[in-house]
């Protein structure tokens, strides 16, 4: 396998989506913003959510969806950056939908019900045009977030909570039959398995 550098100078790069033209869609949590990044490596601003873009994915709609966690602090030596705690200028964690044509950014989930969002990290839709994403939460001074796993409705009409609580739940993807719902917890080092009754829902477990 070959491997070589495309692009360099990003602000701490995450969420890569391919695109059909060899262009590179992601997002740089430091810089707050949407990227994408050419076959010969030129780098464009498709858009500036701010906060902390995380995780992105094509909707079925053809738009950009944004897990944005709201922003970190980060720790800078040289050239190398660290999050650590949730940012003085934290804005909330939040879903974003960007018009890849505009740049236009939409912001469709601050809450699910009367629970707000915190730290939305990463993202999978499913074939009935819906997503799950992962909440990872904040960490402050003294105190740390639960996280968990929510499903939702590119449309903006439904969102609803799948797991709580987890640790700092990062990654997740969906099986090819979509019947189960992988998970990897940062803080504790594992990865779950959720099987999945229908979209949305977790099978309850003894």
């Amino acid at each position: 396998m070959e491997i070589r550098t495309l692009a360099e100078g990003l602000g701490f790069p995450e969420g890569p989506v391919a695109l059909a033209d060899g262009s590179v869609l992601l997002v740089e949590i430091f810089a707050g913003t949407l990227t994408r990044v050419s076959p010969d490596g030129t780098k464009t601003i498709v858009a500036r959510p701010g906060g902390g873009p995380n995780g992105a994915a094509l909707g079925p709609d053809g738009k950009c969806y944004i897990c944005n966690n709201g922003g970190f602090r980060w720790h800078i030596e040289g050239s190398h950056r660290r999050p650590l705690m949730q940012a003085d200028d934290y804005s909330g964690g939040r879903i974003e939908r960007i018009d890849l044509e505009t740049g236009v950014v939409e912001c469709l989930y601050r809450a699910a019900g009367e629970v707000p969002l915190k730290g939305p990290n990463d993202l999978v839709f499913d074939a009935q045009g819906g997503f799950y994403f992962s909440d990872l939460g904040k960490v402050r001074a003294r105190e740390m977030d639960r996280g968990a796993v929510y499903y939702a409705k590119a449309d903006g009409s439904f969102i609803t909570e799948v797991a709580f609580p987890m640790i700092t739940p990062n990654g997740v993807g969906l099986s090819p039959d979509e019947k189960t719902l992988y998970v990897a917890e940062t803080e504790s080092a594992r990865l779950w398995a959720f099987d999945m009754v229908e979209p949305g829902v977790a099978k309850k477990q003894p």
